[in-house]
């Protein structure tokens, strides 16, 4: 595809050879507008990265108030050479969103009441914010689905584990999620096969999700994220066992209460039961080893704070811990889910003032604070020197474990 610049130029050789009159005037006006116009796109490109050139645009910019035969000269340029041509990198660009479709599972995306998250999902994210657009996360019924979809244009991306079989057949390109670095998914339990589907391998949507994959600093990511959403946890057959036993013999005496908080303040049962879980394994007179009780195991000044005057009465607690993780939720509400509940965890388990010590030195760092990625990463790699830090990591990533465990469940999901 040519660019406008070389149509600039083109329109201005044009001009110059066919005028008969002010030939000098039409020159310096053309130079004028060839500068005026490409410094005026670039700086609209800046400040809205979603806008194309366009014939519309040019036709229309303020600078340009040419005869109309200077128009129809440039239309019939850009029909001769293509120009009209858009990929389909130009039209996510251009209508600022990337389409992706996905079949929900343990490597691609889960589906938490009113927020998606996973390990596929998070990286297709980070995508569509290096591209500067906005994701449309859709789901599928099927892989076959999903491929599909992409092959007929409904979608920029199919995020599947669709095996190389089932791609040639569409005759689909396809960007390994781990860079060629099985290792990363495998060390965590997640499938390999997990990738990004497009419809043109010439495309170059295709080579920018390659290069981003595999960009050094998105490796590093990538590797954190999929430690975040490893599947050792629930593959291991005794705490699965245990698991299951809590849920099946004492979560459906302290549903009710679960329910009716968590509708209150608004919040999703099972998360309520799935931090409960890991708090107390839904014991009410539980006791952790420093003094703190309960089913959500508040802190006295936390407990007193929520207004509650008995921490071992089950009902009370699950008041109290409702309050209290709503209250975490507020405080992290310009956080885009699933990252604002991650934060919002963290802080539940260790105050968020330790939580906002770490987005300081992230920020400082000349790193996103609000991204749960870079503070999962500082957090495991400042976990030897601050043993909070390393309990921070277990109890988010296992609440995070819990909760899925029970939405996908069949059986879990019905107690």
């Amino acid at each position: 595809m040519r660019p406008i610049s070389d149509w600039l130029a083109f329109s201005y050789a044009f001009f110059s050879l066919n005028s008969k009159t002010s030939h000098l005037e039409q020159n310096t006006t053309l130079n004028v507008t060839t500068k005026n116009l490409t410094a005026n796109l670039l700086t609209d490109q800046i400040d809205q990265p979603t806008t194309n050139f366009s014939l519309r645009s040019l036709i229309n910019h303020s600078i340009v108030k040419k005869p109309i035969f200077v128009v129809s000269v440039i239309t019939a340029g850009l029909a001769l050479q293509g120009f009209s041509d858009t990929t389909q990198l130009d039209q996510v660009i251009e209508s600022h969103k990337l389409r992706v479709v996905s079949v929900a599972g343990d490597s691609t995306f889960f589906k938490s009441d009113s927020f998606l998250h996973g390990f596929g999902y998070e990286m297709s994210r980070e995508f569509s914010r290096d591209l500067r657009v906005n994701l449309e996360f859709r789901q599928v019924a099927s892989t076959a689905a999903a491929l599909n979809a992409v092959k007929q244009g409904k979608a920029d991306i199919a995020l599947t584990t669709a095996t190389n079989a089932q791609l040639q057949a569409k005759a689909l390109a396809s960007v390994d999620l781990s860079c060629g670095n099985s290792k990363t998914l495998s060390s965590q339990g997640l499938n390999t096969a997990v990738n990004w589907s497009f419809r043109n391998a010439a495309d170059p949507l295709v080579s920018s999700g390659h290069g981003f994959v595999c960009d050094q600093r998105q490796m590093g990511s990538t590797k954190q994220l999929a430690s975040f959403y490893n599947r050792s946890l629930m593959n291991d057959q005794v705490e699965k066992i245990a698991f299951s036993k809590a849920l099946n013999t004492r979560l459906p005496i302290l549903k009710a209460s679960f329910q009716m908080n968590a509708k209150q303040q608004n919040l999703d049962w099972q998360l309520l039961a799935a931090v409960s879980y890991q708090e107390s394994h839904l014991v009410a007179t539980a006791i952790s080893p420093t003094g703190v009780s309960g089913l959500m195991m508040l802190t006295q000044v936390t407990a007193k704070e929520m207004g509650i005057s008995n921490r071992n009465d089950p009902a009370q607690s699950i008041k109290g811990g409702a309050k209290y993780l709503q209250l975490m939720l507020k405080q992290y509400a310009s956080i885009p889910d699933p990252d604002r509940l991650w934060f919002s965890l963290a802080a539940y388990n260790m105050g968020s003032g330790n939580v906002d010590r770490v987005r300081n030195a992230l920020k400082k760092a000349g790193k996103n604070p609000n991204n749960w990625a870079d503070t999962y990463q500082y957090l495991t790699s400042h976990a030897a020197s601050n043993s909070q830090y390393g309990q921070c990591i277990h109890y988010v990533t296992r609440i995070r474990g819990y909760l899925e465990a029970m939405k996908q469940d069949r059986n879990l999901a019905q107690v």
